[in-house]
């Protein structure tokens, strides 16, 4: 049988959500937790692949075994089993034809800032620290230059495998609640390291260090260099995977309590 799996976890001390030999990543504790509670081997596949010191609120993962648990006891089972910086928040067998990847609609990332003058204590490793103040409605006209369909080379890693660096953004909505400020971003797939440039650009400009129309020149000029920084992972996080309605899958809500 098939079985999907919504997975949170705290990215700071893994390297990343894919197997590499040497390194703690999440993709290796899950799977050994897996193959322990399953009684074989048992391997996965996620809905998206994230960076060293990202994190997930909803990373969906499936993954073949011949054994029959209910909901509930693969929920403990593997939460048992799981180094407290991850957690399976649901189960759920799925049709033979359900993949966590290739089934996906479109997928949300979420970049979280803390904008004020001081550092926080409570929130190192999970926001990018901008003391200078930042301009949301800069940064969302500038935003809504990059919405739509794109050549997005500016903002993609030189290690990006992708094939094509054309992609389709849906959505890039920046909120700010506070001290802090969001930079949802949602498209059906990514370019390595592609929000985070995005945040990159928005940035300066929110700061006031370059135009809204920068944006635009960057995304045109098609060369990395040309772009901003690529911004720290400490503030990313995947927080949404949609799927065709068929498979019925849970979700869960991002950050219930802030936003």
């Amino acid at each position: 049988m098939k079985v999907a799996l919504g997975v949170e976890y705290d990215g700071t001390r893994f390297s990343g959500w894919q197997v590499q030999p040497s390194q703690i990543t999440v993709q290796g504790c899950l799977e050994r937790a897996l193959s322990l509670v399953a009684n074989h081997p048992v391997k996965t596949v996620a809905a998206g692949r994230t960076d060293s010191g990202v994190h997930a609120l909803q990373q969906v993962v499936h993954f073949e075994t011949t054994v029959q648990r209910g909901e509930r006891n693969w929920i403990l089972g593997l939460n048992t089993n799981l180094p407290s910086d991850i957690n399976v928040t649901w189960a759920r067998p799925v049709d033979d034809d359900f993949s966590a990847r290739f089934s996906a609609l479109n997928r949300s990332y979420r970049y979280v800032i803390m904008n004020r003058v001081s550092r926080s204590a409570l929130h190192a490793h999970k926001m990018w620290w901008i003391f200078s103040p930042l301009d949301v409605e800069l940064m969302q006209a500038a935003a809504d230059l990059l919405v739509g369909h794109h050549d997005f080379s500016a903002f993609r890693a030189k290690e990006c495998q992708a094939h094509s660096p054309f992609k389709t953004v849906e959505k890039i909505k920046v909120t700010r609640q506070g001290d802090c400020i969001a930079i949802d971003v949602k498209a059906q797939s990514f370019l390595h390291h592609m929000v985070r440039n995005l945040v990159g650009v928005l940035v300066p400009i929110g700061e006031g260090r370059k135009p809204v129309e920068w944006a635009k020149e960057v995304l045109e000029g098609r060369v990395r260099c040309h772009g901003g920084i690529t911004s720290p992972p400490d503030g990313l996080y995947f927080i949404k995977v949609e799927y065709p309605e068929q498979y019925k899958l849970p979700t869960v809500s991002a950050f219930p309590v802030v936003w």
